[in-house]
């Protein structure tokens, strides 16, 4: 399992490690949407992700664990955690999904003005009740997303995430190859960092402790 460095904050240069960037660039998949891997515009989003070029997030409305409609201004007034991937996912979701948790435990009573959002990239799958399940093995502050394959396009591409759907060769159950950033997101919805894949829970807590006091 990789292990998570720190968020990159508005406004700084945390660099990732070169393990992460060739991870992004050659294994990542492809733009939101596409079927084949695009180096190039992998490139320009990585480059948007570390350095705040262009703008990441921005409304959506989709369908929550529980069957009812949710959009991005329901959240207002608390810090985000969006994370993008599928219940069918074998290693890396569970992996993050199971440190944004603990990350929540060691906020103590602070986590309540944190909301996690887990949106599938396989809404196909991901159906309410399949999400319901899923987030609940994981921590209960936790709300899974879903919605039509439009839906979802959109939300990906606002967060400039790369996922597309593999089937393998033997014809096997289809995986979708996705990036795997927990996005951090202010109080009004305004991109503050990433967290990359595997960052520790202590160390997601440490970056998030000064936005939880800056309210």
């Amino acid at each position: 399992m990789a292990t998570r460095r720190s968020a990159r904050r508005a406004g700084s240069t945390i660099p990732l490690c070169l393990a992460v960037v060739c991870w992004f660039l050659g294994g990542a998949g492809a733009l939101a949407g596409a079927q084949e891997p695009d180096p190039n515009a992998a490139a320009r989003l990585m480059d948007d992700l570390m350095w705040g070029r262009g703008h990441v997030g921005g409304p959506f409305q989709l369908t929550d664990h529980t069957g009812k409609i949710r959009s991005d201004a329901d959240f207002r007034g608390k810090l985000l955690l969006v994370y993008f991937g599928y219940t069918y996912c074998p290693d890396v979701c569970p992996a993050d999904l199971l440190q944004i948790s603990l990350t929540l435990d060691q906020l103590g009573q602070a986590a309540s003005e944190v909301q996690p959002l887990f949106i599938t990239l396989d809404p196909e799958r991901d159906t309410p009740a399949v999400l319901a399940q899923y987030v609940s093995s994981f921590h209960p502050s936790i709300i899974g997303l879903t919605g039509t394959p439009e839906q979802i396009q959109a939300a990906a591409a606002a967060y400039k995430v790369y996922y597309a759907k593999y089937t393998p060769p033997d014809g096997g159950v289809y995986l979708i190859d996705h990036s795997g950033f927990t996005y951090l997101m202010d109080r009004t919805g305004k991109y503050l960092g990433f967290f990359p894949p595997g960052t520790p829970a202590n160390r997601m807590a440490e970056i998030i402790r000064p936005f939880l006091m800056s309210h």
